[in-house]
């Protein structure tokens, strides 16, 4: 995971190393139009790309399923035949659809931490910490009228990231493959690889005449973006550089052996034969009433996308034998940390605390 502030300070040697013919600038800038300026955060956290100068963006098919699934109905059923504008003016709103573009990132490590005493721990340190997180905000956000302000903690609690975003609430459905490519292979496909799945879909984004976020309206016009990508016909050749540049989920690297054996025989089974009883039931309904197998669509395939992802995490982490992977690491640290007052009793701490 590389932090888009320190790609010229951390990465930027090694990725020009390795083919990349764009400057740290020129992916990451905080005050000038680059790479960032054509991702979004799709929806509830999905990745989508500007394509066009007219904010067209592609995003996944599973990402856009919900949006679709609302615009559908048994006489327009979107879902199963697909869907694709002709003209701007057969584009569809998707109520309640919005796309957040990070305008700037800073690290306010300092600002949040910087008046926490080391000393405090638990609940003490969460409501300090708690209370900078919301000064640094609200500071943001008065010097950057009109955007929204996140904080976000990272490596564990060690580092605070601001993230300033503009957000566009007019999104529109452009174009959609129809299940059978969109969702080719369903979920026995889902997570595996390689994956032959049409996974796509398209969405433009409008703002109001003065390219700013609106609120739907008919007058609004297509976002003039301030950078899309060129969508190459050619196809990439052995040994081009690749990379990707999104949002993914979080990491749990470092979490005790007691936390994976957690996971792999309680957590993990639990959270597998509930879905598997909620989805026989949406299942059985939707195949009796095709009104009920559009509405329960997208709720359907999210239940399904982590029943088959829990399913592969316990397969992988029981193959791979982790939880005894993860304990012979603890007693190298243990061993190791011994003859170190600061260590010598972090993991005992740490797991009275799982406890």
């Amino acid at each position: 995971m590389w932090m888009l502030p320190y790609l010229q300070k951390m990465n930027s040697k090694d990725m020009k190393a390795r083919g990349c013919k764009l400057s740290a600038e020129e992916i990451y800038s905080m005050n000038n139009s680059s790479l960032k300026d054509a991702i979004v955060i799709f929806g509830g956290g999905c990745t989508g790309e500007i394509v066009s100068p007219d904010g067209l963006l592609f995003t996944n098919h599973h990402c856009g399923y919900g949006s679709i699934q609302s615009l559908s109905s048994v006489e327009h059923d979107y879902l199963k035949n697909g869907f694709w504008a002709m003209s701007r003016a057969e584009e569809l709103p998707a109520p309640g659809l919005k796309v957040r573009f990070i305008r700037r990132i800073v690290d306010v490590t300092p600002d949040v931490l910087g008046a926490v005493p080391d000393i405090a721990g638990g609940g003490e340190r969460e409501e300090l910490v708690a209370g900078q997180v919301k000064a640094v905000s609200e500071r943001l956000a008065g010097e950057n009228p009109g955007m929204d302000v996140e904080i976000k903690s990272f490596f564990g609690g060690n580092q605070y990231f601001a993230f300033v975003i503009e957000v566009f609430r007019d999104v529109r459905l452009v174009g959609a493959p129809p299940t059978s490519i969109g969702k080719f292979g369903g979920d026995t496909d889902n997570w595996a690889w390689p994956r032959h799945t049409g996974d796509f879909s398209m969405f433009r984004i409008y703002a109001d005449k003065d390219n700013r976020p609106a609120a739907y309206s008919p007058d609004n016009v297509p976002y003039r973006s301030k950078k899309h990508f060129k969508i190459s016909t050619e196809g990439i050749q052995e040994g081009d550089f690749t990379m990707i540049y999104g949002f993914p989920g979080n990491t749990q690297e470092y979490i005790l052996s007691d936390a994976v054996d957690y996971i792999v025989h309680r957590s993990d089974p639990m959270k597998i034969r509930i879905r598997t009883e909620r989805l026989d039931r949406i299942n059985a309904a939707q195949e009796k009433d095709p009104a009920m197998r559009i509405m329960y669509a997208a709720i359907n395939a999210g239940i399904s996308n982590a029943w088959k992802k829990w399913q592969g995490e316990a397969l992988g982490l029981t193959r791979l034998n982790t939880v005894a992977s993860k304990q012979e690491y603890e007693q190298a640290f243990q061993a190791w940390a011994q003859d170190k007052p600061e260590y010598r009793d972090v993991l005992k701490e740490l797991k009275a605390e799982y406890a």
